[in-house]
């Protein structure tokens, strides 16, 4: 009983206490360097995952290593199915995404919040959608945006601030009228 209680506390103390990072890592998946992870789904097979190095894995994503063999164990009933789910590296995932089982996401891939990626993407490519459709290369991406640029990355929040709420409104991104 005490020792089952203990470990209850443990589990609470990490989900609590370590970076997203490392109870990914603790769960089993294989991971490169410099990620910035701030989900915590990690499918219930979480070694069947690979994310490369320096790859933002924003809030709310969730990727899947199973599928639905649920809906076939009356016919089968110990049917299972898997996929590994494959990230590679500089890969930004929006928040929201989901990542179906058996997808493997190339190098320089932006995933947009939102999207679910059913299909495995090539490297250099924006994909938004559901489900996943290309929009553009990630060279056209950055040409679109470059005049946006602020070059912030590496200030801190006060620093940021005071140059964001400096910056005429052409330096920040706006949409077009849906119609």
């Amino acid at each position: 009983m005490l020792k089952s209680f203990i470990k209850f506390l443990w589990q609470i103390y990490r989900r609590l206490f370590w970076p997203l990072e490392k109870q990914a890592l603790h769960v089993g998946v294989k991971m490169g360097k410099a990620n910035f992870i701030a989900s915590r789904f990690w499918s219930s097979e979480p070694y069947l995952i690979t994310v490369g190095s320096h790859c933002q894995i924003t809030a709310g994503v969730k990727l899947y290593t199973h599928g639905g063999a649920g809906a076939v164990r009356r016919w089968y009933p110990k049917f299972d199915t898997f996929g590994k789910v494959v990230i590679g590296d500089f890969v930004y995932i929006g928040n929201d995404a989901k990542i179906m089982p058996g997808v493997t996401v190339g190098d320089n891939v932006l995933i947009a919040a939102g999207s679910i990626v059913t299909k495995s993407i090539p490297s250099n490519v924006v994909v938004a959608g559901n489900p996943a459709r290309y929009i553009c290369s990630i060279e056209d991406y950055i040409e679109r945006n470059k005049k946006y640029n602020t070059d912030s990355k590496g200030l801190s929040a006060e620093e940021k601030k005071r140059l964001l709420l400096s910056l005429e409104e052409s330096k920040f991104i706006r949409k077009e009228n849906l119609m």
